[in-house]
């Protein structure tokens, strides 16, 4: 019998204040630390992608969103070990004041111009951010295969 497909979901959020967007910096995480990524994390078992979203943007910025306010703005199918598949959030009111609240994985968090994101940037979040700003619902990452993102 064949072993079962695997596919890790994962919310991030693409929180806007005017022209900016809010980007952490990764940090002795293990995985690319010193890139600058969103406010994201897995979702877990028995949680909607929704839910998972409100959980981390509260988790990492330590500020609260409301279901309503969050909108599906972008799907990423990610070509990794095992694959991936992100869920982008759109979000311009939140409660609370944007804080680091885990310094011990993020070392920088902040605004940066949407259109002019660091140079450190990780490659797939670049992607979807772009993807977000051309109204892309959906995009792929990782296959090198013909008629594959």
């Amino acid at each position: 019998m064949t072993e079962r497909f695997t596919l890790i979901p994962e919310a991030y959020l693409l929180l806007r204040k005017g022209n900016k967007i809010l980007l952490l910096r990764r940090y002795q995480t293990g995985y690319e630390d010193g890139q600058y990524s969103l406010v994201a994390g897995h979702i877990d078992g028995d949680e909607t992608a929704r839910n998972a979203m409100m959980r981390e943007a509260q988790e990492e910025a330590g500020i609260g969103l409301s279901p309503e306010d969050l909108k599906l703005v972008h799907v990423m199918h990610r070509k990794t070990n095992p694959e991936r598949i992100g869920f982008f959030f759109a979000a311009t009111k939140w409660n609370g004041d944007v804080q680091n609240k885990e310094p011990e994985k993020c070392d920088d968090l902040r605004w940066f111009e949407i259109t002019e994101l660091p140079k450190n940037t990780i490659p797939y979040i670049r992607k979807a951010i772009r993807a977000y700003l051309a109204q892309e619902v959906y995009s792929e990452d990782g296959w090198t295969t013909l008629g594959s993102a």
